[in-house]
């Protein structure tokens, strides 16, 4: 799932060498934080939080598919 998220991203700002994403486990939850450069924020965010939310929907779908059903991510 991580290089999934890396992958879009990276395919989404100007900086794609500041793309990091950091996995971790909350509870029974997977959580992934994208972090990207400060000037590359609104891209991955979009306008009104439609380029999140289509991450996040491809995200789930994936997790979904390989049986993982509480994963989020944390755009930062």
């Amino acid at each position: 799932m991580k290089e999934l998220v890396e992958f879009i991203a990276r395919s989404l700002v100007d900086s794609p060498d500041q793309v990091k994403v950091r996995s971790f486990r909350r509870r029974s939850e997977q959580v992934l934080e994208l972090r990207v450069a400060p000037e590359d924020t609104g891209r991955v965010i979009g306008k009104g939080g439609q380029v999140a939310s289509a991450i996040r929907a491809v995200l789930k779908a994936a997790a979904a598919k390989q049986g993982n059903r509480n994963i989020s991510l944390k755009i930062r």
